[in-house]
């Protein structure tokens, strides 16, 4: 079964967008992966096709109706069958292992949020997973959607071209990615670090390893803590 990702939105001619080039464009056009965007406002009932309404108990901004949006996610997935996501700045922070169950899944349903955002009986109607992609807020979901299915699409089966790319990088192990380096040897006097040319496996793996750790202690204490504080080899640049 092909993973496929459906996006409800106020917007849906936003799609592909990124989603539509380098290796997710490839994946598309291939068919490792299927993509659909669905128009909220298709749900509408009335001529204006109307999808909002003002606040109750008052306030600035609309919120996207409840009735609406409800009949939007019963067309789109019928059986109820996937992982149904309301992209919202209050929602859970998106981490790298619930994008790996994503994308072990058959795909989620992704709701884009707009205005002052929702009906809250919805999000509790249809079991909406509410997810952040960051402390901050956009205009609106789609972004943070194609942020979402970006990062699952990259982890499908024969997306990337090395599986060993998607198990080494940032947050695979809990900790942010060692330095990378390439060609020339030299640039602008800074060089590679010579165990990365020794040709010592085993060395260049131990020095990846304590980089890895000395950043994210140093960036991110709170995926330092969450793993414990477990420390392998010290690195050769934490004095």
């Amino acid at each position: 079964m092909t993973w496929r990702a459906t996006v409800l939105t106020l917007f849906p001619e936003m799609f592909p967008g990124p989603l539509g080039v380098s290796l997710a464009g490839k994946a598309l056009a291939s068919g490792l992966w299927e993509l659909e965007a669905r128009d909220i406002r298709d749900s509408a009932t009335d001529r204006h096709r109307s999808v909002d309404d003002t606040p109750a108990g008052g306030g600035p901004g609309m919120v996207l109706r409840a009735d609406v949006l409800a009949a939007a996610i019963d067309a789109a997935d019928a059986d109820q069958g996937r992982p149904h996501l309301l992209m919202s700045p209050r929602g859970r922070p998106l981490t790298q292992s619930e994008v790996a169950q994503l994308a072990a899944g058959p795909g989620p349903l992704v709701i884009c949020g707009r205005f002052e955002g929702v009906d809250q009986r919805v999000i509790e109607a249809r079991n909406l997973q509410e997810i952040s992609i960051g402390d901050y807020v956009l205009s609106g979901g789609e972004i943070a959607a194609m942020a979402l299915i970006d990062a699952c699409v990259r982890l499908l089966p024969g997306v990337m071209g090395k599986q060993a790319s998607g198990e080494e990088e940032s947050f695979s192990d809990g900790l942010l990615e060692y330095p990378q380096y390439t060609r020339p040897q030299e640039f602008e006097g800074r060089g590679i670090p010579e165990i990365l040319t020794s040709g010592d496996h085993a060395k260049v793996a131990a020095w990846r390893r304590a980089e890895a750790e000395a950043l994210t202690r140093a960036r991110r204490p709170d995926l330092w803590a969450a793993r414990g504080g477990q420390e392998g080899t010290k690195s050769t640049t934490d004095g």
